[in-house]
């Protein structure tokens, strides 16, 4: 059943169309009227739906007088989603699918409560719709959850505190930790996104988002790469220190450099290549190079 099943009986239609029609198994259904429908308990109009065929109008009226009736309990499940960007009404169909589960699966003979049963099934079809249709990066389901009681718990504590409550208030309603309420609310960040060339305003040639965003620093890599370095320069020996100063700063070559410093050019190159060789084992880490600690001097 879906809720295309959900129209009314055409106008004028009788028991005796019914009949005619073939959508009535027995003659007490046949002869029910949508009025009479309507004094039924709803396990009634459930026993009456589950024997009805599926294409029966009567069949659908039953269901439609259901729904009426439970509209106020999907508009609850879906009003603790108020604070999202998804239209009201466009939850509330959703909300109405859930009742609709909830109508087909209930068995009246063995509960004696429709309401108790369709409220989780409503709010599951809701919390389905938000989990595989709106996020728009994968979060994962705990954050989901608990953003959607995040909400729920701002809404009631406003209301009994007469003002938003804080943070802390909020984690000791909820029985979380700082870290989980952190996560939950970058988890809304995520909610929606926007596209980089939307503008910004309704002007004629307006600004795009994009415009407004900082680019990748190109000397953000070599500021990391250089505080990754000076973490192990004092390993080195001073000549080498200087060497590499001298070679990498003062832009000299390595017959200038040993001029400087009394000694070969192909000294420089060997102190200049241990000097090298050091700082990279650091950098990376490896173990299996056997590179020592200290550079020691020639």
């Amino acid at each position: 059943m879906t809720r295309g099943t959900l129209q009314k009986p055409a106008a004028g239609t009788t028991a005796a169309d019914a009949t005619a029609l073939g959508t009535a198994p027995d003659t007490g259904i046949v002869s029910a009227s949508r009025a009479e429908l309507k004094e039924l308990s709803d396990n009634a109009l459930l026993s009456r739906i589950r024997a009805l065929p599926k294409d029966s109008e009567l069949r659908a009226a039953a269901c439609e007088i259901i729904v009426d009736r439970y509209q106020r309990l999907v508009r609850s499940c879906v009003r603790q989603y108020r604070g999202s960007p998804e239209p009201t009404e466009d939850l509330m169909q959703v909300g109405y699918v859930g009742l609709l589960k909830a109508i087909n699966n209930y068995n009246p003979e063995v509960g004696d409560s429709l309401s108790a049963y369709a409220q989780p099934c409503i709010s599951g079809e809701i919390k389905r719709h938000f989990r595989d249709k709106r996020w728009q990066i994968h979060v994962r389901r705990s954050a989901q959850e608990l953003l959607l009681a995040l909400r729920k718990a701002s809404e009631d504590l406003t209301q009994q505190f007469g003002r938003p409550p804080t943070e802390e208030e909020l984690a000791e309603r909820l029985g979380v930790s700082a870290d989980d309420m952190q996560e939950a609310r970058q988890a809304d960040l995520v909610f929606s996104t926007y596209s980089l060339d939307a503008p910004l305003s309704d002007r004629d040639d307006p600004a795009l988002l994009a415009d407004m965003l900082g680019d990748d620093d190109p000397a953000m890599t070599h500021t990391i790469d250089m505080e990754a370095v000076n973490a192990h320069w004092e390993e080195l020996p001073e000549r080498e220190q200087r060497i590499l100063v001298m070679r990498f700063y003062g832009n000299l070559t390595q017959t200038e450099i040993g001029e400087r410093l009394g000694i070969s050019q192909m000294h420089v190159s060997r102190l200049l290549t241990r000097a090298l060789s050091h700082l990279k084992s650091r950098l990376l880490d490896s173990a299996e190079t056997g590179t020592p600690s200290s550079a020691a001097t020639a």
